[in-house]
């Protein structure tokens, strides 16, 4: 099983019980409500401050497919000092909140909708794993973008490599969350 025992304490039931806990309807309605006004934050109004400078391309933020080298490079180039001041100072802080409220209410969402299925228990239960995946993998996106910000124009295809390869894995996970 997956049972973790750190320091006499059984995690797996410890986390168990802290999201049962917490995933009460009123509790899940309410983060939901507040996740959704801190997304829709982004595209009216922190995201049309960047997109005005991409001539249609779009931001890496948006992009389930990943990019490659050359597409960063075409982008930041595109967006020139303006735009890529806009996208690291407007659009990446509002991207580092709704993460965080991303990955708890749909966390919640899924063991509120299992348990009300009377199905939160193994294997089912894991499936409340992959917001959390998503959410480490859109942080550590963000934090690619930001390292890639400050150091255009010398960017290296490692680091573009990595931060594609979050894009893809918040994707995957939040395709995988809501398909379950």
């Amino acid at each position: 099983m997956f049972d973790i025992n750190i320091f006499g304490v059984n995690n797996y039931y410890c986390m168990k019980e802290l999201i049962l806990r917490n995933s009460s309807g009123k509790r899940v309605l309410f983060l939901i409500v507040v996740t959704g006004i801190s997304f829709m934050i982004m595209p009216i109004i922190t995201m049309p401050k960047v997109i005005q400078f991409t001539s249609g391309m779009k931001i890496l933020d948006l992009m389930p497919g990943g990019y490659d080298f050359e597409y960063v490079n075409t982008l930041f180039r595109t967006l020139g000092e303006e735009g890529r001041y806009n996208y690291l100072y407007i659009q990446i802080p509002a991207d580092m909140v709704y993460p965080l409220l991303f990955t708890i209410s749909s966390c919640l969402l899924i063991a509120f909708l299992l348990n009300k299925l009377q199905q939160f228990r193994n294997p089912f239960i894991y499936i409340c794993i992959f917001p959390v995946i998503s959410g480490i993998a859109d942080y550590s996106e963000n934090t690619g973008v930001i390292f890639m910000l400050n150091q255009y124009p010398d960017i290296s295809t490692s680091i573009v490599k990595v931060t594609s390869m979050f894009s893809v894995i918040k994707y995957a996970s939040i395709t995988i969350s809501f398909w379950e």
